[in-house]
């Protein structure tokens, strides 16, 4: 077995190299303006045969960004947990952030005010979707 296949960062990195691939033009693009990021950066981390790991807060954007299927994300999930043990409670609450969570992008407002309004109003429709939900029986 080669030093490239042991090391477990060069194995994530080679699987996020692969779907990043099989994703649309633009995609890693993208993935830099979701991370905050400069282009250089994505190449770094999709190249196994460089060491810059990918930070696991970026893993919820990439996720998003990239339209991972849920047998992609365990899969890329399972080695970089094998590659960055220490960060797997970590990985597993910003998995499941991910997975629960919904974002809205907002327009930009002038009055920060009205912002918060709006803001507000989403809150609040969206708790009480999610209570009447709670309570429906199911058929």
């Amino acid at each position: 077995m080669s030093a490239e296949t042991d090391d477990p960062v060069a194995a994530y990195k080679r699987l996020l190299r692969e779907l990043v691939a099989r994703r649309p033009s633009g995609t890693r693009r993208r993935m830099a303006a979701a991370f905050g990021t400069h282009p250089s950066f994505i190449s770094q981390i999709t190249n196994p045969g460089l060491r810059v790991p990918l930070p696991a807060q970026h893993i919820p954007s990439l996720f998003r960004t990239c339209h991972f299927s849920a047998e992609e994300q365990a899969q890329f999930l399972a080695l970089y947990g094998r590659a960055h043990p220490a960060q797997a409670v970590a990985i597993e609450e910003l998995a499941a952030v991910e997975r629960d969570g919904l974002r809205i992008a907002l327009p930009p407002f002038a009055d920060p005010a009205v912002r918060r309004e709006v803001e507000d109003a989403i809150r609040d429709f969206a708790d009480r979707v999610i209570r009447l939900a709670q309570h429906t029986k199911k058929s």
